[in-house]
């Protein structure tokens, strides 16, 4: 991608300013280009490429999160009875990502964008009494939704060791064992869409790219604009933008940024570190024949986000077999950050609801120490409740990225800690921030979508604008939950665009 040089400092005045070239800010940037497509973008980013941290294939955002398969989604409430709620908005609003790609794929048919989903069968995968009668209920709980429809549940051994022959094998035969199986589940590279996209923007007129460039300073002027100095890493040169929007899409990196901005919305947050690993398979024949993403539940004690899956994934053209994530607790908010992130992003403003948030998550501190304290044989042992033949010497460890979980401040409770994504912008909507982790790249475009609607509020009400929005997302302003024909009608639509119906049944 080209990138704008010059021996002096640089100042611009560009109508949008992007901090952060990941998923979100490629995502906002591809929409608001359709909408507007006279608007001047900048994108700033302190790495000297694209998708480069939590975007990136190898950390953690690869697997399209379409709550088919994932635990953590559907808890079981108190009555015994399962919650679908968080399950069910999950799965439409990947819906809508699938439908803004294919919008992309037909209207550019530029090749980034044809490969970068692939289709892999999603499915659960309990043992015992109790997790198998657990899964039966999400399973009758979900199938109610026509966005499950086509969910299979079997408890028969003979047929999981047709979906996940590799899961079943060696297994004690007297273990209680159950799955569900989504045929239609994908798997996605971010890392590949992201740079598929900024490539389609650095085509447009207008779109400037400021790679290696680490932002010092957001501050709003007088203007009412806001003046965004950056850095060239290896010149030293400056940069100076001024922009009436801002958004700061940079990953674990938005927290700090957030806080500089001095805006009252952005008062109490804080952030929890948490880095992750995983064992990556080393062994093509190993590779070949697992074909799914297989999600367990998290063990008892543990968060959220280290609910353990054997993961299928297509990355680069080639198939990659990985199990994990395996926690940790690293001071730093992005991969390539500094061990100073997590201290110098304490303030007064914060200090309470981060202290509260932490006396509370005492369990969890305790996890994170424990899971950077496992041994290689630790980690086997784990990888061995899913794979009980797997042998040390077909898998290595590989570092992830950084994931940074919201902490903010609660009236009730005086300071929680949030797993999920959440939008923080001013009250004018003149600058917004993303802050949080999963599911957030598999449900992009409606994060944007509703970034868009509340920070552009008068142009997002106008006929040419609700218009735009319906030509990218078909689906807008309706509810998939509640109209089966739709769901399904722009399932197979979206499916043979992207190229995913023909391989259903088939190995990806």
């Amino acid at each position: 991608m080209n990138t704008p040089s010059s021996a002096a400092d640089t100042e611009l005045t560009p109508d949008v300013i992007l901090i952060g070239a990941g998923i979100m800010s490629a995502t906002l940037g591809m929409m608001l280009k359709e909408l507007q497509p006279d608007l001047r973008i900048a994108v700033v980013e302190r790495l000297d490429v694209a998708a480069a941290e939590s975007s990136d294939a190898w950390n953690n955002a690869g697997t399209g999160h379409s709550a088919f398969c994932e635990l953590n989604y559907t808890p079981e409430r108190a009555d015994g009875s399962i919650d679908t709620s968080k399950a069910i908005k999950i799965a439409e609003q990947f819906e809508q990502s699938k439908q803004f790609w294919t919008y992309l794929a037909q209207t550019y048919a530029v090749k980034e964008l044809s490969r970068f989903i692939n289709h892999v069968p999603h499915l659960s995968f309990v043992w015992g009494e109790g997790n198998v009668e657990y899964l039966r209920k999400r399973h009758a709980a979900l199938t109610q939704s026509p966005l499950f429809q086509g969910m299979q549940f079997s408890t028969d051994k003979a047929e999981l060791q047709q979906w996940m022959p590799l899961v079943m094998e060696g297994r004690d035969p007297a273990q209680p064992v159950a799955a569900t199986r989504m045929d239609i589940g994908t798997d996605v590279n971010f890392g590949s869409l992201t740079r598929g996209m900024f490539y389609l923007l650095q085509e447009k007129p207008g779109v400037s790219f400021y790679f290696h460039h680490e932002v010092e300073k957001i501050k709003r002027k007088d203007d009412n604009r806001w003046l965004v100095r950056a850095e060239n890493r290896t010149t030293g040169q400056k940069l100076k933008l001024k922009a009436p929007f801002v958004f700061i899409g940079a990953g674990g990196g938005s927290l700090p940024l957030l806080i500089a901005s001095g805006i009252p919305e952005g008062q109490g947050f804080g952030g929890f570190p948490v880095s992750g690993q995983w064992l990556k398979c080393l062994n093509p024949d190993v590779i070949a024949r697992h074909d799914a993403k297989v999600y367990g539940k998290a063990s008892v004690g543990s968060p959220p986000m280290s609910v353990p899956h054997l993961d299928s994934r297509v990355i680069n053209g080639k198939k990659e077999l990985l199990f994990g994530p395996y926690a940790g607790f690293s001071t730093k908010f992005l991969k390539k950050g500094s061990f100073l992130d997590l201290p110098l992003s304490i303030k007064l403003s914060n200090m309470r609801p981060m202290i509260i948030a932490g006396l509370k998550n005492i369990p969890l501190t305790r996890y994170l120490i424990n899971q950077v304290r496992q041994s290689p044989e630790d980690r086997l042992a784990a990888l061995r409740e899913y794979l009980p033949e797997a042998r040390a010497e077909d898998w290595e460890l590989e570092v992830a990225g950084q994931r940074v979980q919201v902490i903010k401040k609660d009236k009730k409770e005086g300071g929680v800690l949030e797993f999920g994504t959440e939008v923080v912008s001013a009250a004018d909507g003149s600058i917004a921030a993303l802050l949080g982790a999963s599911p957030g790249a598999s449900t992009a475009v409606s994060i944007m979508l509703g970034l868009i609607q509340r920070c552009f509020p008068q142009q997002a009400t106008t006929p040419a604008w609700q218009a735009k929005f319906k030509e990218m997302i078909p689906s807008f302003g309706q509810s998939l939950h509640d109209n089966p024909a739709l769901t399904e009608q722009l399932r197979a639509y979206t499916g043979e665009v992207l190229g995913l119906n023909a391989q259903v049944g088939n190995p990806a």
